[in-house]
């Protein structure tokens, strides 16, 4: 393997680290926050009874990217996660703090998709349950 095939596959796995913490943390957090993140939800229309979904993506699927764990999939559930966030927390037009979290989101979708192209890399539990396969 040469060397920029494997840095390729160490930035993958900083990126993965670093795309999964904030949504490690947030959904961990909501957890503990639970009867809050509801009337949150609920005051820009969005169901309270979510909160359970939320709260999977969020610290499983946060996991999951972190351990690259069905990556694709699930960096693509990513994407429309920020998408959705992005238009219904923060689409705040003249507030500019809202706007600033809206780009983040619209962001980080961006890099969700470009995963979900990417894959999880070498360093991942994909790489290996696709090595796995190839054996049998």
């Amino acid at each position: 393997m040469n060397s920029n095939a494997v840095l390729c596959d160490f930035t993958k796995l900083i990126g993965r680290i670093l795309m999964s913490v904030m949504f490690i943390v947030a959904g961990y957090g909501k957890i503990g926050a639970y009867a809050g993140t509801q009337e949150y939800m609920a005051s820009v229309g969005v169901p309270g009874i979510l909160l359970p979904l939320v709260i999977l993506l969020e610290l499983g699927g946060g996991l999951a990217i972190l351990f690259g764990f069905f990556t694709r999939w699930v960096a693509l559930a990513f994407a429309v996660f920020c998408l959705a966030s992005a238009w219904l927390f923060h689409n705040v037009p003249g507030d500019q703090t809202q706007q600033i979290m809206f780009m983040k989101n619209i962001t980080i979708a961006g890099g969700f998709l470009i995963l979900a192209c990417a894959g999880a890399g070498r360093f991942s539990f994909d790489h290996a349950r696709q090595r796995l396969q190839h054996r049998s």
